[in-house]
């Protein structure tokens, strides 16, 4: 299976590196001009200035967006995640309502439904701690601001995950 595997690769990298070579006048001239340069054999104008931060692409939509947010949430939080199956009973659910401004500061989060106050508190301090979020970007509404819902899902200890990325639930 690895002699398979390695044969392919083999095979892909010649096809890749015979792919760019182009000939425009006759074999026989082609064999006794130079080798082109490797580090640059096109001439290309400089590319624009790139800011020092990464560039997000805008989200799609409202799901897309949630699930960037939800990224950036795990990522400021990630000692209070789990991962895998959700169980079939959780021990507690929270729904934040959150509102972004244009830059992505948090200009407000609630507590829409939670019957556990211990984990509406963690829900929001995550959100706290995660400030600020992406931008919106074009999402945002006439004011400047885009408002929205995420659910915690509640596992042991405290311990979350976000329905805009969370795996199926497990059933009973």
């Amino acid at each position: 299976m690895k002699k398979i595997i390695r044969s392919g690769l083999v095979f892909i990298t010649l096809i890749a590196g015979l792919g760019g070579c182009s000939s425009t006048g006759p074999i026989g001239l082609m064999a006794s001009s130079p080798p082109a340069p490797i580090a640059s054999p096109i001439t290309h104008a400089a590319p624009p200035a790139q800011p020092a931060s990464p560039s997000i692409p805008p989200p799609a939509g409202l799901d897309d967006y949630k699930t960037l947010v939800a990224r950036h949430v795990l990522q400021h939080n990630a000692d209070l995640a789990f991962a895998g199956t959700l169980p079939p009973l959780m021990p507690a659910v929270v729904v934040l309502r959150i509102t972004v401004d244009q830059a992505g500061a948090l200009a407000g989060v609630e507590v829409q439904r939670a019957r556990d106050t211990n984990a509406a508190q963690v829900a929001l301090d995550s959100m706290r701690r995660s400030a600020p979020l992406p931008p919106p970007q074009r999402l945002a509404q006439a004011d400047g601001r885009l408002t929205f819902s995420e659910t915690f899902l509640f596992g042991e200890r405290y311990r979350y995950q976000l329905r805009s990325l969370a795996p199926v639930q497990a059933s009973e």
